[in-house]
């Protein structure tokens, strides 16, 4: 008696209804990827499409943080919004289009379950499609994706969550750190070629760090390949959590965070990350300050009625030694400008980038040239959406 095989992941979409037959996709162009200087300063290239503004940019963006502390909540809450052409964290409007979700850890009824919150009752985006399994990059996860993006040539967004799971097994013979750039430049790949964000659901060490980018679970390897990294931390205080960004295309920023347990979405909250990581009555002397510059305790107590003025001494002068405010020698204090939470966008900004740049990448390049193993793939009809 023979077993029945396994048979090989792939991934799959079954669609509800019959569909009309597919247009062939548009070829593509190879990028160009030399110039004289003179012609590259000459050359017009577009703005960098974005998923979320200010936040997700074409390319790979890689979100880390540690086990339990809502990414996956996180990303597909963002996967929801930009597949309906919502608000992303409820205040950010982006633009819509299709959006691949790789789920591998997750099973139907638990995505069933965890978009039935984040929904709370709306329509689920029809632009979103779900996938439970798919081969890992070097074993056809790679075509598999490219497949996809074919038939989806508007599609603004990618999640693999996690990333882990499609890496595969390191190349033989080479060190950590190069197989960990290996392992990224799969979607890095892809990103570039279609001009889409590749989002890297991934996990940080469990010791922590000053700079958050050394946090990342692997070698270097692993950021220094991505366009983007995106750490999200548990805080102290009012906020939840504190989304730590840094990247090529995105300016390095903190944003402060806040779960919503019963609707299972992250907020955004208003101002600098660092009004948020404090006690109430040091946020609420920050924001005077800020403000109010050169304000004295005696100012601050004049608007801050609920608190008696010794207190406002007291964390004034504690404040100024932690380095949260400067003090000069008249006893006036300042905000700290030495913190990287100064000179950057605050939150409320990130939507003043560009929420429906170009999505027509004019690339210069020879169009007979194919990307080697995206665009070439003669996998049998229905294996691949």
């Amino acid at each position: 008696m023979s077993a029945n095989p396994i048979p090989p992941l792939h991934l799959y979409s079954v669609p509800s209804d019959p569909q009309p037959p597919a247009a062939a996709p548009p070829k593509r162009e190879r990028p160009r990827t030399a110039w004289t200087a003179d012609q590259l300063m000459a050359a017009d290239f577009p703005e960098p499409k974005w998923a979320v503004p200010g936040l997700l940019a074409e390319g790979v963006s890689l979100l880390a943080g540690p086990p339990k502390v809502g990414k996956s909540w996180l990303s597909l809450g963002l996967g929801l919004a930009v597949a309906a052409g919502g608000q992303a964290f409820d205040s950010v409007p982006v633009e819509g289009g299709p959006v691949l979700y790789l789920a591998l850890e997750d099973t139907p009824r638990r995505l069933q379950t965890r978009m039935g919150k984040l929904l709370g009752g709306q329509r689920a985006p029809a632009g979103l499609t779900l996938v439970t399994e798919c081969p890992p990059f070097p074993q056809g996860g790679t075509e598999a994706i490219a497949q996809w993006l074919d038939r989806n040539p508007d599609a603004r967004m990618v999640v693999i969550d996690v990333f882990a799971k499609m890496r595969g097994q390191a190349p033989q013979g080479v060190s950590a750190y190069d197989a960990d750039y290996v392992s990224v430049s799969y979607a890095k790949r892809l990103a570039d070629y279609y001009g889409v964000a590749v989002v890297l659901v991934h996990h940080v060490r469990k010791a922590g760090s000053d700079d958050f980018l050394t946090e990342v679970s692997g070698t270097n390897g692993i950021a220094g390949a991505a366009d983007a990294t995106l750490v999200l931390k548990r805080a102290r205080g009012q906020a939840d959590g504190i989304l730590h960004v840094t990247g090529r295309d995105v300016d390095e920023a903190e944003y402060a965070l806040q779960f919503q347990s019963a609707s299972g979405a992250w907020h955004l909250l208003d101002g600098p990350a660092s009004d948020h990581t404090v006690g109430d009555t040091r946020a609420a002397i920050l924001r005077h300050v800020r403000a109010n510059p050169g304000a004295k305790p005696k100012d601050v107590a004049g608007e801050l009625s609920h608190i008696d003025i010794d207190t406002i001494r007291r964390t004034c002068a504690r404040m100024a030694e932690a380095g949260q405010l400067t003090r000069d020698g008249i006893g006036r204090y300042y905000p700290d400008t030495e913190t990287r939470t100064q000179g950057v966008p605050e939150v409320s900004e990130l939507s003043d980038c560009p929420v429906t740049p170009p999505d027509q990448h004019e690339r210069p390049g020879q169009p007979e040239l194919e990307l080697s193993g995206l665009s070439g793939s003669t996998e049998a009809e229905g294996t691949a959406v």
